[in-house]
Formats: structure tokens, C-alpha cells, sequence
């Protein structure tokens, strides 16, 4: 099955190359709260580099002389990546003299404070990327007219390739389990299932907007998101002032998270968005008779802090913060046909 999504305009490189080195892949968890100093659990800032997030826990639960039930983390990061993020570590009555001893090699504990409370999965606000581009070729001046357009008004909201699985196995998955001919028992797969059939169909509205030139606009029966948060609001023809907001990246177009229930969008939106999910009706309704209720995500993305460096003139280095559960990669196709010297992305590249 494919999964491939159209971009907004062809990339300006003809290639470039992806993770030639962990360091070229550099992630930060931005917490976006203070930590209270005092508590029973303590937070670690943790740099790694060649070990996923898992691995990383349990090496921290051994140090403390933990279960690894009591050991938690916000998201998770991908290995072939130099990353830094928090973990936490329940100890309401010990101290750990030294959390960096035991580490193995690629592994740097920050900083350890306490805190009240235990960190939850998808507790962080933002992630900071610092990614670097090899090899590339192709014509610098319009790789610099797409950068400055992207820094301006954003790129779509892509759920990232790699969710799907190679070759859109998960989704395939996803509908054999909806269909009753795959039995999932296990809780967690077949939330990740659930997870990756909502993931597609946003995708397939917002490859259709994409197409017909309009994912960045507003059209009648929007449901808009507002930037920055999880509620959105229905469009009011009266209201003169949408556009502006728009414009001011304020507010932003919408596409469904699919669940049960009556669509939110109306008139244009909701016949576009009804017209595409019909074509994949066992997605559609596997996730309603799930529970799931209908959410939004919105269409636009826009890179906070977007810049970019010339190391040399095959060397671009970008530098941006995206939302947690937002994909770095929606950003560099946009500038870039690139290939991936580690393989398949994995987590590290979303905003987990």
C-alpha cells in the first residue's frame, strides 16, 4: 500500500543525504513548565546517542535499583540521533549519589532534579531540531526561495511516512484487524494500529488540500484550530477578520482525527472530507466502533524559531522547534528529495 503524500512543490535539492552520523540528527524536549525542586520523583535530563529511549530507561531503573515500571519518559527518540530528553525516576525515600555511574557509553545524565509529580508520556510541549543535510545538489538560490516560503507559511502537517510501517504495513494491518481477519490481542499493538488508521486518513484529507492548492486556506465550513492549541471553532462567513487571523498564523485549517460521531466541519469541508474517507470506509469505521470520538489536527505547520546555515555549499544545517506530535521529516521534504543513511525514520523524527 502506499504511502506516499504529495509536497507542496517539487524540492528545490535534487538529493541530499540524511543521518550520514547520529550528530547530524540533534533533538531537544522543550518541557515548557518548571520543575518544583522537591518531591518524590526525580527528573533526569538525559543526552544520548546510538541507544533508543527504552534502553536508556532501563539502564537508569538498574542505576537506582528500580523496577522499570518506576522509571517514565515524555517521548520517545529515535538511536541513530544525538537527543537529549527527561526522564523520571520514583524514589520517595533515596538518593542516587551518582546517576551517571553505570551509564553506558553514549549516555549523559544533565541534570537530576525533583519534582512532585511523575512524568507522563507526551508531558513535554515542544521539541528543538538541529538537522543536518549532506551531499547536497541541485540550485541553491530556489533551495533559498523555498526556505524563506516555509519560514513564512509553514509546510503541511504530514503525520510522518515512517508511522505507517515499510511499505504501509501497519495500515494494511490496521485494516485486516478492523475487517476480523487479523486477531490483535495484545493492547499495545492494537493501539498502535488504531493510532496509525487515524494517522492515514488525516493524511489522505490533507494530501487532497495539498493537491487542490488549498491547505493552507480557508474554505467554506472550516473548522479552524487555534494555533497552539487542541480547540478549534466553526467558521462564521460574517466574521472579516479570519482571514487576517490566518494570515497572522493565529488560527489554522483543520482535518480530522476520525472517530464516532457527526463531523464537525460543514458545507465544502465536510463534503471534501466525507468524499475521501469514503474511499477507505473500513478505516473509517473500524475507529468509530473503537470509541473514538472525532478530534482535529490542524493542517498547517508552522516551524517556530525556522533558520538555516550554508556549512559549505553541499552542508545545509537547519535549525526549528515543532509542536510535540509534529515530524521534523514533514519539513525537510519540503525542502529536500533526501535519502536516510540510517534506514526507515523512526521515532526520533516525530515530536514524540
Amino acid at each position: 500500500m502506499s504511502v506516499s503524500f504529495p509536497t507542496v512543490a517539487s524540492p528545490s535539492l535534487v538529493s541530499a543525504l540524511l543521518r550520514a552520523q547520529p550528530e547530524d540528527f540533534v533533538v531537544s524536549e522543550e518541557l515548557g513548565f518548571p520543575l518544583t525542586g522537591s518531591g518524590e520523583h526525580v527528573w533526569l535530563r538525559v543526552r544520548k546517542r546510538g541507544l533508543n529511549t527504552d534502553q536508556v530507561a532501563g539502564h537508569l531503573a538498574r542505576c537506582a535499583g528500580l523496577s522499570r515500571r518506576d522509571v517514565s519518559y515524555s517521548g520517545m527518540k529515535d538511536r541513530h540521533a544525538v537527543t537529549e530528553q527527561w526522564f523520571s525516576a520514583w524514589l520517595p525515600r533515596t538518593e542516587v549519589a551518582d546517576w551517571q555511574g553505570g551509564m553506558p557509553e553514549g549516555v549523559e545524565v544533565l541534570e537530576a532534579t525533583r519534582h512532585s509529580r511523575k512524568l507522563q508520556r507526551g508531558a513535554h510541549r515542544s521539541n528543538r531540531f538541529i538537522i543536518t543535510l549532506r551531499e547536497c545538489a541541485g540550485d541553491a538560490a530556489l533551495t533559498e526561495q523555498r526556505l524563506a516560503e516555509i519560514a513564512r507559511g509553514g509546510v503541511p502537517n504530514y503525520f510522518g511516512e515512517q508511522r505507517f510501517g515499510r511499505d504501509g504495513d501497519n495500515v494494511v494491518h490496521a485494516e485486516a484487524m478492523f475487517t476480523g481477519q487479523e486477531e490483535v490481542r495484545d493492547k499495545h499493538r492494537r493501539g498502535i494500529y488504531l493510532s496509525v488508521a487515524r494517522s492515514y486518513l488525516f493524511n489522505q484529507v490533507l494530501a487532497r488540500r495539498v493537491i487542490d492548492g488549498n491547505w493552507n486556506r480557508i474554505l467554506p465550513g472550516e473548522a479552524l484550530m487555534l494555533d497552539g492549541k487542541n480547540s478549534f471553532f466553526l467558521m462564521d462567513a460574517t466574521d472579516s477578520t479570519l482571514q487576517e487571523r490566518l494570515e497572522r498564523r493565529d488560527i489554522h485549517p483543520s482535518g480530522p482525527l476520525w472517530g464516532e460521531g457527526e463531523l464537525p466541519s460543514r458545507d465544502e469541508v465536510r463534503a471534501l472530507e466525507e468524499g475521501v474517507v469514503a474511499e477507505r470506509r473500513p478505516l473509517a469505521d473500524g475507529l468509530a466502533a473503537a470509541g473514538l470520538r472525532q478530534e482535529r489536527r490542524s493542517l498547517r505547520l508552522i516551524p517556530a524559531g525556522f533558520s538555516h546555515h550554508w556549512l559549505d555549499p553541499a552542508t545545509l544545517r537547519l535549525e526549528f522547534s515543532l509542536p510535540r506530535g509534529c515530524y521534523a521529516t514533514t519539513v525537510l521534504r519540503e525542502v529536500a528529495n533526501y535519502r536516510n543513511a540510517a534506514g526507515q525514520s523512526g521515532a526520533g523524527d516525530s515530536g514524540d
